[in-house]
Parts: structure tokens; C-alpha cells; sequence
């Protein structure tokens, strides 16, 4: 019988849903993860019978099933699973039960869609911009919206403090004041730079769409994915072994 395959100690904290492999490389650079009591390099690979441990506390691999929310989220709410740090965080707001940590970033003065999970696998697949994932935002600004300023955001804009130019995109003009955009990158503030370049200053920003999964619930509320949206996002993301488990609990923000 062939042994069982050594893995990367990133992978194992997103697998049993510790982290994603993004945070667990961070948690491993601050040497606050160890294995069998030794502080590992980066990239070390761990075997099954191998004791890992975040903070002196062992993480055991007792996952049978994984949490999938679609969030609402408010104007002021911080993206980060850092509660001690940011007392508007969106782990706090919503106070789930089980430990989750949201897909991605939605800035603090933007609102609308953002997926949580306490799959870390799943993580890393809907952010690889390689995979072109879209992201549809509804947004108004502080002037009328001429075309050429339509055909500009589309055609894509180089961003001199990033040193980069956003990716072709869609973008519909809705009213004097209002587009809808469709993103498949995730610059930072990305949606907000490209307005300023263009002297347009963003009024409201709000994510409707993140792939197949759409923004129904109302502002502050969330909801478990249902089979059918995991089944289409698994399809979407292509080469992903999750198999999920829909769940009966749903909760509201009171």
C-alpha cells in the first residue's frame, strides 16, 4: 500500500478550514505555526501523523462538511477577520457561529456581495485572476457619464500608483449618473481609481453579482449558498474536489 502524499502545511490549514493558504502563509512567516513543536520554513511539506499547531493550540483535521455564505454587506463594515484590531469588522457583524473568513475584499464605504466560507481551498480559486471571475458592481458618480468616459473605463486605464492597467471590462451606462461595470480583477480600490483618473468621483459603490451567485438579500443580512449556486461556482472554478453539503440554518441580523 503507497503511503499517503506529504502536503504543504498552507494547503492543510485552508483544507480543515483554519485559514485561507494566503493567511496561513502569513501565520507560518510570523512563526506562529509549528510542527511536531518546530517552527517550519515556508513551503514545508507535513505527513498525516504530523502534529500542526497555531499558537501552541493543535489544529486537527475534523472537517466533514463546509459553510458557504452569500453577505450583504454595509457601508462601514471592514473585511477582516482581525477583531481585536478593527472593531467593525464583518466577522463580528455577522457572529456566526463557526470560524469563517470572507472571499476577497469589499472596501469599507462600498456595500453589496461578498462570499465567507471556512473552505481555504476554495479561497485561492475564486480569487486566481487568471480565471477571469466576473464581479459586477452598480455605481453612481459626481457628474453626468459621457461616453467617452464609458469607452475609456472599458477599454482599460493604466494606474500610475499601482503600476498597472486594469484588464478590458463591460461596462453599460445606467442613467445621467449611474454605470454598471463587470470586473474579472481585483485591483485595490480598483473600480474608484480608474473614476478619479477620469476626474469622476465615486458617490456609491455597490457589488451585485460575484460569478453566478447575485446580491437577494436585503443590506446586513446573509444566507447559505444554495446546492444549485455551489454546483454552477464549482463548475465555474473547474478543477474543484469540494463537495458540498447544503445546510438548513440560516440566520438574520438582528
Amino acid at each position: 500500500m503507497s503511503e499517503a502524499p506529504l502536503k504543504r502545511i498552507n494547503k492543510f490549514l485552508s483544507e480543515v478550514g483554519y485559514c485561507s493558504r494566503r493567511e496561513a502563509d502569513k501565520l507560518i512567516d510570523a512563526g506562529r505555526v509549528t510542527i511536531n513543536g518546530i517552527v517550519p520554513e515556508m513551503g514545508t511539506k507535513i505527513a498525516p501523523d504530523d502534529v500542526v499547531a497555531v499558537d501552541g493550540v493543535e489544529i486537527k483535521n475534523t472537517k466533514t462538511s463546509f459553510v458557504y455564505l452569500a453577505f450583504n454587506k454595509p457601508i462601514g463594515i471592514v473585511c477582516t477577520t482581525d477583531t481585536s484590531v478593527e472593531k467593525d469588522n464583518i466577522i463580528d457583524f455577522i457572529n456566526y457561529p463557526k470560524r469563517i473568513f470572507p472571499i476577497g475584499r469589499l472596501d469599507k464605504p462600498s456595500e453589496g456581495l461578498i462570499l465567507l466560507t471556512d473552505d481555504g481551498d476554495i479561497v485561492n480559486k475564486i480569487l486566481r485572476a487568471s480565471n477571469n471571475h466576473e464581479k459586477e458592481y452598480i455605481v453612481t458618480v459626481d457628474k453626468p457619464i459621457s461616453q467617452t468616459f464609458i469607452q475609456r473605463m472599458a477599454g482599460g486605464i493604466y494606474l500610475e500608483d499601482l503600476e498597472k492597467r486594469t484588464k478590458k471590462c463591460k461596462v453599460e451606462k445606467l442613467s445621467t449618473y449611474k454605470f454598471k461595470i463587470i470586473l474579472t480583477q481585483g485591483l485595490n480600490r480598483q473600480i474608484r481609481r480608474m473614476c478619479d483618473y477620469l476626474n469622476y468621483e465615486v458617490q456609491t459603490l455597490k457589488r451585485v453579482r460575484i460569478m453566478n451567485i447575485k446580491l437577494d438579500m436585503p443590506i446586513g443580512e446573509y444566507r447559505e449558498l444554495s446546492k444549485d449556486e455551489f454546483t454552477e461556482l464549482n463548475k465555474l472554478i473547474s478543477n474543484s474536489s469540494k463537495t458540498f453539503k447544503p445546510s438548513t440554518h440560516k440566520r438574520k441580523r438582528d
